[in-house]
Parts: C-alpha cells; sequence; structure tokens
C-alpha cells in the first residue's frame, strides 16, 4: 500500500504537468488560428479603407494587403509558438532562466555571425515599408523575370514564365523592376522589309488597337489607345518599328498576343513583307 502511495505521488504530478503541457500547445494552435482569423479581417478592412481614399486599383489594393498579411501572420506565430514552448518547459521543471541566458550570448554571437540574414531582414523590412513589390506582380529582379509568389523579411520568392522557382535573398536584391505597379505597357515592336510600306503598317496599327478597345473580352483590360511611337531604328535587314499599349496590372501579356496574332495577319493580308531569313554561310 506504501509503495502504492509513493507511485501515485510520484506519477500524479507528471500527469498534471502533461495536461498542462498539452493545453498550452492547444492554446497556442487556438490563438495562431484566431489570429490568422483576425488578419484576414485585418485584410479586408485595410482594403475597404484604402478603396475609398481612391489611392489605387483594387487589384494594388488586393496584393498590397495580401502581402503584408502574409508576414505579420508568420511572424504572429513565431512569436506565439516560442513564448507557448518557454510556457511548456516551464511546467516541466526545466530552469528556463539559464536557457535564456544562454539564447541571449549565443544571439549575440549569431548576430555578428549573420551579418548576411540581418542585411536580408532589413532588406525585406524596406521592400515591405516602401511598398516596392506585392504577391502577384510582375517583376525583373537581378535580371531574373517572374511573378512574385511570396515574399517574407528574409527572401523572395519568384516564379519564371516556364516554372522555375527563383528563390532570392532579400539583401542581394540589386535591381528590381516592377513591371505591373498601377498599369503595365506591352511593347510591340517588329522589324519589317526596307521595301515595305511603313505608313500603311502604322495605319494597320492603328486600326488593330482601336478594334482591340471595341472587343468584348479585352476592352476591360485596356486603359488607353495604342501609341504607335514610329520607327524605332534602321537595321540590315530592315526597319524595325515599334507601338505600345497600356494595360491593367499583369495584363499586357494577354493583350500583347492577340496584338500580334491580329497584326500579323493584316500585314500579311496587305502584302506587307518581312525581311527574308539569312542563310547560313556555307
Amino acid at each position: 500500500m506504501l509503495q502504492m502511495q509513493i507511485s501515485k505521488e510520484v506519477w500524479i504530478p507528471w500527469v498534471q504537468k502533461g495536461v498542462s503541457v498539452v493545453f498550452i500547445l492547444a492554446g497556442a494552435w487556438l490563438l495562431t488560428r484566431i489570429a490568422r482569423r483576425l488578419l484576414r479581417r485585418l485584410r479586408t478592412y485595410t482594403v475597404r479603407v484604402m478603396d475609398r481614399r481612391g489611392s489605387a486599383s483594387t487589384i494594388e489594393l488586393e496584393n498590397r494587403a495580401a502581402t503584408i498579411i502574409a508576414v505579420l501572420g508568420k511572424l504572429a506565430s513565431t512569436v506565439i509558438w516560442i513564448v507557448a514552448l518557454v510556457m511548456a518547459l516551464s511546467q516541466l521543471d526545466f530552469h528556463i532562466e539559464p536557457l535564456l541566458a544562454g539564447l541571449g550570448v549565443a544571439g549575440i554571437a549569431v548576430g555578428l555571425g549573420a551579418q548576411t540574414l540581418i542585411k536580408d531582414w532589413l532588406g525585406g523590412l524596406f521592400l515591405l515599408l516602401e511598398d516596392q513589390i506585392r504577391i502577384g506582380d510582375a517583376v525583373v529582379i537581378n535580371a531574373v523575370s517572374g511573378t512574385v509568389e511570396e515574399i517574407n523579411l528574409r527572401m523572395t520568392i519568384v516564379r519564371a514564365e516556364n516554372g522555375a522557382v527563383h528563390i532570392i535573398p532579400n539583401g542581394s536584391i540589386t535591381a528590381l523592376a516592377n513591371l505591373t505597379r498601377e498599369y503595365s505597357y506591352y511593347i510591340f515592336e517588329t522589324t519589317l522589309a526596307h521595301r515595305a510600306d511603313i505608313d500603311r503598317a502604322f495605319t494597320i496599327l492603328d486600326s488593330v488597337g482601336a478594334e482591340l478597345a471595341d472587343d468584348d473580352e479585352l476592352k476591360a483590360l485596356i486603359l488607353a489607345p495604342i501609341e504607335v511611337m514610329g520607327v524605332e531604328r534602321l537595321a540590315d535587314s530592315g526597319a524595325v518599328i515599334k507601338a505600345r499599349i497600356k494595360t491593367l496590372p499583369s495584363k499586357q501579356a494577354a493583350v500583347g498576343r492577340e496584338l500580334n496574332r491580329r497584326v500579323k495577319a493584316r500585314l500579311d493580308a496587305a502584302g506587307i513583307s518581312f525581311p527574308e531569313p539569312r542563310l547560313p554561310r556555307a
């Protein structure tokens, strides 16, 4: 009987501690879910407020809100689980004071040796604060082009047109071009034979641009009439002509492909020729 009493005195406190740890972890999981739900509501509210101010288009506001909320969600989850871990260790009678002191010393040492990581964090912070890019933007970063899939304090993830995923540390970003801020341009450029009727080609470009602006599927994507810039340069093979058309952010590719298709068909029908391909020398 005495042995049973001693046994109970040993394992009952551990059972109570285990239950406490389970409750702490469950509370952390619940707080994480609540934080994510609150952030989603905050995102909707923020977009609605900024939309009333008319500071940008709805698409841009959604992208900016999604970017900021994603980073805040990860930060909130990290803080919640760190606090829960410390509380769980405390319940299990671990002396966390030396651990915290050791972590502080280790943090200083890691900080001195992790200058690149700190540089990445600072770069990511400025990316977000200055609203340089957002999730869903078409960008060119360090000569890498694609669509932004994720931004956090350490890195930016860009998916290229061929599906390749490029992971770019924020501290290494030296050149950044955002192709979808407020609006986009599709740049049309082609080379016509020197003997081609350039003025007629310009007329065709204007006509096709007007057709696209009246197209039921494309007119909502086009923000301004096509702008025919003229002859860009005279090359050995022919005359390079250039035009551009203004579209909604990220919609320039869809408009450009249809523009190319229609212009090619109209130029062929009008007998306007392209340069003859040069055959390789024997």
